[in-house]
């Protein structure tokens, strides 16, 4: 190798046989061999590779057999494989055709879009407000948002005991309008679940969207307004193209853990407001029927990943119609 070829390339002082091999790169400007390249590559990856084994490819591996298992008469699991707990989560039994399982999931999937929506409805003009602070005084408010990851879910959903109780001024109010009878709470109710689901998942929106909001071109706000933009039109072509990677962060964040939550509907609904978390959940402790319980997880993921691959195509989709 030449003098000018190898000038400040350390390791370049090799002999003319070493250098003229074909195998031999320059990698972050040391001359090293592909091979040994390679070797050091896959030591980075192994233990990426082995960790996603582990505690992702394997666990649903085993949960994916345990689906098509039986229980057997005290709660074991036996490896017999048939495809009983999926007849039977479309509602099939001993009894014939019953829709319970198929109304719990729907109920999971309306909570959780309901959910989504109204965190979306509450958290842009959340970020708006944010956004137009003074920037010394923005990080407040955040810390305000991010308050209640300080504690854990339970004790915060504790705390809706204590303002939805019959004595909090929003049961009052209740009554005053006449949604309730005098000395009842409003819990147990589906109004309950869904204001714990809200307060819960409000700030997996926010946070994005505000992040988005954040990075607005005002100029674009500007030229709608002077072509007399106003409202939903400023909106819908001023702010939202501009917002929507934020907004698919937060929906994603949002939806996807809202179907499978069994905590929130658990307390405040007093066990009346099965969604799909509570019914895994039921299957894994009370009843002990492991492949049942199994096969409703596993039909709740294949869910949520179908409604995620619609949601990325049609964004795709919007991608390709524009360019």
């Amino acid at each position: 190798m030449s003098d000018k070829k190898t000038a400040g390339i350390p390791g370049a002082e090799l002999s003319d046989d070493y250098s003229a091999d074909p195998s031999i790169v320059v990698y972050h400007g040391e001359l090293d061999k592909q091979s040994r390249i390679l070797r050091r590559g896959t030591g980075f990856l192994v233990p990426g590779i082995v960790w996603v084994a582990l505690f992702l490819a394997l666990p649903l591996v085993y949960l994916t057999v345990m689906s098509f298992a039986s229980r057997g008469t005290y709660g074991q699991v036996i490896w017999s494989f048939s495809l009983d707990n999926l007849t039977r989560l479309l509602g099939y039994g001993f009894f014939g055709w019953s829709p319970d399982n198929l109304v719990i999931i729907g109920r999971s999937l309306l909570v959780a879009v309901v959910t989504t929506t109204f965190c979306i409805l509450l958290s842009y003009p959340l970020a708006f407000f944010i956004a137009a602070r003074p920037p010394k005084k923005r990080g407040l408010w955040l810390t305000l948002i991010l308050i209640p990851f300080w504690t854990n879910l339970v004790i915060r959903t504790y705390a809706w005991y204590l303002v939805l109780g019959p004595d909090s001024i929003l049961t009052s109010l209740a009554v005053y309008l006449g949604f309730i009878e005098a000395g009842k709470a409003l819990y147990p109710s589906a109004f309950a679940v869904y204001l714990g689901m809200i307060s819960t998942f409000l700030p997996f929106v926010a946070l994005p969207i505000y992040s988005a909001v954040e990075k607005l071109d005002r100029s674009l706000l500007e030229a709608v307004t002077d072509l007399y933009g106003r409202g939903w039109r400023t909106f819908r072509h001023a702010v939202l193209p501009q917002t929507k990677s934020g907004l698919s962060v937060g929906i994603t964040l949002t939806l996807v853990p809202a179907m499978g939550m069994f905590v929130v509907p658990d307390m405040l609904s007093g066990a009346r407001y099965m969604l799909v978390g509570n019914l895994i959940q039921q299957q894994f402790s009370k009843t002990r029927d492991w492949p049942f319980g199994s096969m409703v997880s596993l039909s709740l993921m294949a869910l949520t990943l179908v409604i995620l691959f619609i949601t990325r195509s049609r964004e795709v989709g919007e991608e390709k119609r524009k360019s």
